[in-house]
């Protein structure tokens, strides 16, 4: 940790030890936030332009890089605290990984990984639990979890499966040749492109019921999902819940180590300039470029600008003044428990009847969305992740908990509220060139979904600014032998 802190402090003050400002009104490209949103612009800016000569300046107002990928330490070992999964066709996050060496992990799934769902009295739905070792016997308890679900929701599995399937099948649209797939400038051409613009336009609920599913599948087993992924109900639009109900599927995937390691490649193999606890209050458009002045008194030209941030909670100031729609951030609660189940709480004898996974239908009495063992230490001591719509108080974790050596507490601005039919930010605030990444969020907000709209972002940006950018490349560059630790824990 010292020298994570250590590497972080030298390098801001090596980035502020420049100067604030500049004569010149030509001052490249400025991006507002260090997510993977701001980092994928940065990254494609740099593998598309015919030139390294283009200056690329990141500001975050945070002293570490990784936006809403974040991790915690619970007992002195880490956890993913923001964006925890990828799914199998996250192609952007997939080369982003191979380039930069990580070391992807996939979750284990063994003889001890339960699931139950939680009506806030009984398990209404709860697959088998028995501790085999043995590879055989593992398979023979999947197959059995198999047969238990599809006797409950039998076949609107399928059918579930099926739309899911199309969906994906035309979000990879999005990773067609230039030749094929033009440069979107707005939010609503993207998704009639690729077929996904009538997905935003109504519920979840109306899609699945029109696709066959059953209501008694989506009260249980897709409403758990959505509380789950998004901490909202299958009233959300149809290609977040879409997306939401991908995130459940197999294949799914990490980094070792934390996903922000992802944003800390592209950062440093894409030659920015990287101001950490920079927060920019104002951004003015002069005529021949834009003036951004931050909390700490400095100010900055930039020809371009990039928000990649979500501007529903931000404090920026804007001349002349923009216009966007009116959008609430949900903010999604994350608890971790060090300690063991309380049994009684949930009607059982023991905790090994609780399963490691406890979903929850939608219900006001209910104070959680859902419960997961992160790691199981002994029979009675286990970390815990806790997703709730409100902070879970002492009083209300003693009851359901027997034991409680350690807590942490995380409020999440997450991803947006979602209300079908939905309406979308424009990707060019202004007309001219200040670019919004997070205008895409509307549809669906994902890792893989910010770094999509992010290269589209930079495309237009050397479009619209640069002249033609270069074919694209299966080759994504390597990060730089010369990089800084830009990352502590929350």
């Amino acid at each position: 940790m010292k020298n994570t802190m250590f590497g972080v402090l030298f390098f801001s003050l090596l980035i502020l030890s420049a100067p604030s400002s500049s004569s010149s009104a030509s001052e490249g490209v400025c991006i507002i936030g260090s997510g993977i949103g701001g980092s994928s612009v940065a990254h494609f800016l740099r593998k598309y332009s015919d030139s390294e000569l283009i200056r690329i300046r990141i500001f975050e107002r945070q002293g570490v890089v990784g936006g809403r990928m974040a991790t915690v330490s619970v007992s002195g070992e880490t956890f993913e605290a923001g964006a925890s999964i990828l799914h199998p066709k996250n192609y952007h996050a997939l080369n982003f990984a191979k380039s930069f060496n990580l070391t992807i992990q996939t979750p284990s799934l063994d003889s001890e990984s339960s699931f139950g769902i939680w009506d806030g009295h009984n398990f209404l739905f709860k697959t088998f639990d028995l501790d085999f070792k043995f590879p055989f016997f593992q398979k023979i308890l999947s197959l059995a979890n198999s047969f238990l679900m599809f006797f409950r929701y039998g076949f609107s599995l399928f059918r579930m499966t099926n739309f899911v399937e199309t969906t994906v099948d035309n979000f990879l649209k999005y990773y067609e040749s230039f030749e094929s797939r033009p440069v979107f400038e707005t939010v609503d051409e993207m998704l009639t492109w690729a077929g996904l613009y009538n997905l935003t336009s109504r519920t979840l609920e109306e899609e699945l019921l029109d696709a066959g599913l059953s209501p008694l599948l989506i009260q249980e087993l897709v409403t758990v999902i959505t509380r789950v992924n998004y901490g909202q109900s299958v009233s959300i639009s149809g290609l977040a819940g879409a997306v939401s109900l991908a995130g459940a599927g197999d294949g799914l995937w990490s980094i070792e180590g934390g996903n922000w390691q992802i944003v800390a490649g592209l950062i440093n193999s894409s030659h920015v300039e990287l101001h950490l606890r920079e927060e920019i209050e104002s951004i003015s458009y002069l005529g021949d470029h834009y003036e951004l002045n931050s909390t700490n008194g400095n100010s900055y030209p930039c020809e371009v600008t990039v928000i990649a941030t979500p501007l529903d909670e931000q404090n920026i100031s804007f001349t002349p003044s923009i216009s966007i729609p009116n959008r609430s951030l949900h903010h999604t609660h994350a608890t971790f428990v060090r300690g063991f189940l309380n049994p009684a709480y949930f009607g059982v004898s023991t905790g090994s009847e609780i399963p490691t996974l406890v979903g929850t239908i939608e219900s006001h009495d209910l104070p959680f969305s859902s419960i997961s063992v992160l790691k199981q230490h002994s029979e009675k001591d286990a970390t815990y992740k806790i997703f709730s719509r409100k902070p879970m108080a002492d009083a209300l974790l003693d009851r359901i908990f027997s034991i409680r050596i350690e807590t942490l507490r995380i409020n999440w601005g997450a991803y947006p509220r979602y209300n079908a039919p939905e309406r979308f930010a424009p990707f060019v605030l202004d007309g001219q060139h200040l670019y919004y990444v997070n205008a895409f969020e509307n549809a669906a907000s994902t890792m893989e979904t910010s770094a999509v709209a992010a290269e589209n972002i930079a495309r237009l940006i050397l479009s619209r600014s640069y002249g033609k950018t270069k074919s694209s490349s299966s080759n994504l560059k390597s990060s730089t032998s010369n990089t800084y630790d830009l990352h502590s824990d929350l």
